[in-house]
């Protein structure tokens, strides 16, 4: 009996301790788990503010360069990235203001910076009035007072500023982590020290006791068999949360492809309740591209690749839908297509898509007017290298001799902007009769 009580104190007391040295072991590793997360969402801020920096301040340089080019050439290719530089560039700045902390030393500067922005771009805008008005003499002398350029330093002080205390904060972010690491390390290794002296203590207790040691020996075995269970029922739900992160991403694109699809219903709501001719089209290619991204996200949840989209697939569904809009709108071409399968990048077979959209639209339109019949075709080809060719040809009237585009440009304005994110640009053939429009692209496999 004696015995038996000596035995129970001294395994109580093992256990109270190794009970002890848990509670630290888990009290400091949520506290630093905890830290942890707070420092990753701090890097991630710094990391966000860091690229609105850059961003702002590449835009800036795009828009000052499309300027310059204009004023030394006057060609007006040159203005065709300017405005989209200028809204890319206030929206990084209305970024920049949301992301920024209150209590951050540069907050003090930002209505600054907005002036100085708003100053930057407002002189930029002068001088191109002025060339585009053939007064290049005061275009040139708005230059020399060098006013762009004081701005644009001030500009690039600050945010060199806020890229520089960006990064080290997301220095100073990773080195607290570091120590958080070591920390944890050296705790656990203590109180894995702690354990051990613990189960050595047992041990000697339970051998000085050998009338209880089949005992232990059932607890132990009981003790492994329920951790064996545990570790088969966290495999099982591991197994299910990856099935359910796969569900979700595959919902996701199911309600992004929804959302569009709800933003393309209430656009045609609203084209039904205009009168204006000109309103009318607008609304219908404006539906025409939200379907031709929404097909993209339909797309990725209907496949199992996220990161490529099959073209011939996507691109022939697009195309399904718009020729039926297109002769419900009182057009009698046909549309033939010829595609290969080739995937693409899902980001750039976004672009694609709206540009391709794009092109087969002025064909529908412009190429056979007064609904004359014809064809309107669209070839997807294999190239050597990763590359791929697009080529959309009609046998219509051809290209205006006088270069300027039908309708009020906005589409030509979008097929750029789409060619600029690939990375290519869209060359326009003289066939005699027709048009073609021909995009080389690189392909998802180079």
């Amino acid at each position: 009996m004696f015995g038996r009580r000596r035995l129970a104190i001294g395994v109580g007391a093992g256990l109270t301790i190794g009970f002890l040295a848990l509670l630290v072991i888990v009290g400091t590793t949520m506290w630093l788990v905890e830290r942890g997360n707070s420092l990753l969402e701090q890097s991630a801020l710094q990391r966000t503010i860091r690229i609105a920096a850059v961003d702002l301040r590449d835009h800036l340089r795009t828009a000052e360069s499309s300027q310059r080019g204009f004023l030394l050439t006057g060609n007006q290719i040159y203005l065709a990235p300017y405005d989209t530089a200028k809204t890319q560039a206030r929206q990084e700045l209305d970024d920049l203001g949301r992301l920024i902390p209150s209590d951050a030393p540069n907050r003090a500067m930002l209505p600054r910076l907005s002036e100085s922005v708003a100053e930057k771009i407002a002189d930029m805008d002068s001088s191109i009035a002025l060339k585009s008005s053939g007064r290049d003499a005061e275009a040139m002398a708005l230059i020399q007072r060098h006013r762009g350029k004081a701005l644009m330093d001030e500009i690039n002080v600050f945010l060199l500023g806020a890229i520089l205390m960006a990064d080290e904060n997301g220095t100073l972010n990773s080195a607290e982590q570091q120590r958080n690491a070591s920390r944890l390390r050296w705790i656990s290794a203590g109180a894995a020290v702690v354990i051990i002296l613990v189960v050595l203590v047992v041990a000697f207790t339970v051998y000085r006791n050998g009338q209880a040691l089949k005992l232990a020996r059932d607890e132990v075995r009981a003790i492994n068999l329920t951790l064996e269970e545990r570790v088969q029922t966290r495999t099982a739900d591991l197994a299910m949360a990856r099935e359910r992160a796969e569900v979700l991403l595959a919902e996701v694109n199911h309600r992004v492809a929804n959302s569009l699809q709800l933003v393309a219903v209430l656009v045609r709501m609203q084209l039904r309740a205009v009168t204006d001719k000109a309103a009318q089209d607008a609304l219908r290619e404006t539906q025409s591209r939200i379907n031709a991204i929404s097909l993209i996200h339909k797309s990725l949840y209907t496949s199992g690749d996220v990161t490529n989209v099959a073209l011939n697939d996507y691109l022939g569904a697009m195309l399904g839908n718009l020729e039926t809009a297109m002769k419900k709108d009182g057009h009698t071409a046909i549309l033939k297509c010829y595609l290969e399968p080739i995937s693409l990048h899902t980001d750039a077979s976004v672009s694609l898509g709206v540009a391709v959209q794009e092109l087969v639209t002025n064909a529908f339109k412009y190429a056979y007017p007064e609904d004359k019949p014809g064809e309107v075709r669209v070839r997807l080809t294999r190239l050597e290298d990763g590359k791929a060719e697009l080529m959309v040809e009609d046998d219509g009237v051809g290209m205006a001799q006088n270069g300027v585009a039908a309708g009020t440009g906005l589409g030509s304005k979008i097929i750029q902007t789409m060619a600029s994110a690939l990375k290519t640009h869209v060359e326009y053939i003289n066939r005699r009769p027709g048009t073609a429009a021909r995009l080389v692209l690189t392909t998802a496999n180079a």
